[in-house]
């Protein structure tokens, strides 16, 4: 309890030099923000821009020089609009994705854990789940999404928005006005904020599956607060704040390739390799104990997922449906490449097998589903389908890293996968943007690096300060009862 408390401490002072950082800022910039969310007719430096304009990111790119009556400059940070400014069909879809994408973690990254984990496992699993979801969406809401989603420098947002300072809907009698993000223009902010925490929570989540039956609860906890807020907030900024150093470099990511999926999966190789392997492992049974609690979670993973990828088009439109068919035909043809291969090298086609292919083809779409073809998806699916089995087995097996439910095989590799192949298939048609193999390459190798590394560090740091892992005779009884006091009959 002491070595908690230590850890908890640990984390307040670092959240508390965040919050001294805020109040200490430039006195002209807080009046400036305070003015603006004030008052209620303002609207982004300049003019207000329409609703069509300003949907544009401020990385678009700019009108014929020859136009002489360009439009007005994208927003580069959140601002005041007019309620008649929102878009409803945009709006209403926005919260329906986002419902999506919550739904993905809690119940359904939940059960597809807590289905492959022994029985005496299962509790702390789900526990894992749903402690995470409560823990992102109280640090995303203190400081996460302002370090993300507002301008700063190239490599970390600003404070702006610490606490949600500044974010505002104001009923009038006359006039009713509410901010909105420069990202996300026909909606309001508050939507775009809990959207983009469901985004944060899953990531968060995902790295669990590398170290489930092995870690800590509360060691859990505190590497999640701080890996949160050091290495997601930065690296969501850097791929999709416009003024991001990947962004600018024209890195495409769509809906989370770099930012979701190899940022959790090269974390949660970490994981494994600072913690270690379980007992008994290679050595005993560790079968899952429930496949019908995987595969309904898989089921709601895959419907979720169409929040996830045609919900990060941020518009009731046709992009939006396009990535919703990309999503769909990657993943039948990637549960399908998974399950074939599995049936050519261990002659039966198991339940497992197929729901895991399918997790891979939502993982391997995900950066590109914005960006390619039907043909660019089916390329992918099947890619992604072959290649997470063999690094979910062989790779594995070869290195000797113990990844309990693949978080890195499946997500990290499927990750790379995917950002890699986006650059080959984009479309500019699409998603307007031609695809750069070495560009996307940069992404990934920035993301492995930074996420890599500081999870590393951090993991190592709570180590010393707390002990990361249950003792043996612990681990052996298993975490529902030594960690939470309850188990399953």
């Amino acid at each position: 309890m002491r070595k908690l408390l230590m850890s908890l401490s640990m984390a307040g002072s670092l959240l508390g030099v965040s919050v001294g950082t805020v109040m200490a800022q430039d006195a002209s910039a807080l009046a400036a923000a305070s003015a603006a969310a004030s008052d209620t007719t303002a609207a982004a430096p300049g003019s207000a821009p329409d609703t069509a304009s300003a949907a544009a990111p401020a990385s678009a790119a700019a009108p014929a020089s020859g136009a002489s009556d360009a439009a007005p400059a994208a927003p580069t940070e959140p601002f005041s609009v007019d309620s008649s400014k929102i878009n409803s069909g945009d709006t209403a879809w926005m919260l329906t994705s986002t419902a999506l994408v919550l739904f993905m973690t809690i119940p359904g990254l939940a059960l597809f854990y807590a289905g492959m984990v022994r029985k005496k496992n299962v509790l702390a699993t789900v526990m894992q789940s749903f402690a995470i979801c409560c823990l992102v969406t109280i640090l995303w809401t203190v400081v996460g999404y302002s370090l993300a989603f507002t301008p700063g420098n190239p490599f970390i947002g600003g404070f702006s928005r610490v606490f949600l300072h500044g974010m505002n809907y104001i009923h009038g009698d006359k006039a009713t006005t509410l901010t909105v993000s420069h990202l996300a223009t026909t909606i309001p902010e508050s939507v775009y904020f809990v959207y983009q925490m469901t985004f944060a929570i899953i990531t968060t989540a995902l790295i669990a599956g590398a170290f489930a039956d092995r870690m800590k609860f509360s060691a859990m906890l505190v590497f999640m607060g701080l890996w949160t807020i050091i290495v997601y907030s930065p690296i969501t900024h850097m791929v999709w704040e416009p003024t991001g150093w990947l962004s600018a470099a024209g890195i495409l990511d769509f809906a989370g390739g770099t930012v979701v999926h190899i940022n959790a999966g090269i974390a949660g190789l970490a994981c494994c390799l600072v913690l270690g392997k379980r007992v008994g492992y290679g050595r005993e049974v560790m079968a899952p104990h429930n496949l019908v609690f995987s595969l309904i979670g898989a089921s709601m993973l895959w419907v979720g997922w169409f929040g996830f990828n045609a919900g990060s088009a941020v518009a009731a439109d046709g992009r939006a449906g396009f990535a919703m068919l990309t999503t769909q035909v990657a993943t039948a043809f990637a549960a399908f490449g998974w399950m074939f291969a599995e049936w050519l090298a261990k002659g039966k086609p198991s339940v497992l097998g197929i729901i895991s292919g399918a997790v891979a083809g939502l993982v391997a779409i995900t950066p590109a589903s914005g960006y390619v073809g039907v043909t660019g998806a089916i390329v992918i699916g099947i890619a992604a389908g072959v290649v997470c089995f063999w690094s979910a087995t062989w790779l594995k097996t070869k290195l000797g890293y113990d990844d309990s439910l693949d978080a890195f095989g499946v997500h990290g590799v499927g990750g790379i996968l995917g950002a890699l192949l986006t650059g080959i298939f984009a479309v500019k048609d699409i998603g307007g943007a031609d695809g750069s193999v070495l560009l996307q390459a940069k992404g990934v190798l920035t993301t492995l690096v930074y996420s890599g590394v500081v999870s590393f560090v951090l993991l190592k740091i709570i180590d010393m300060v707390m002990g990361l892992r249950v003792t043996e005779e612990e681990e052996r009884e298993g975490l529902d009862v030594t960690q939470h006091g309850e188990h399953v009959e």
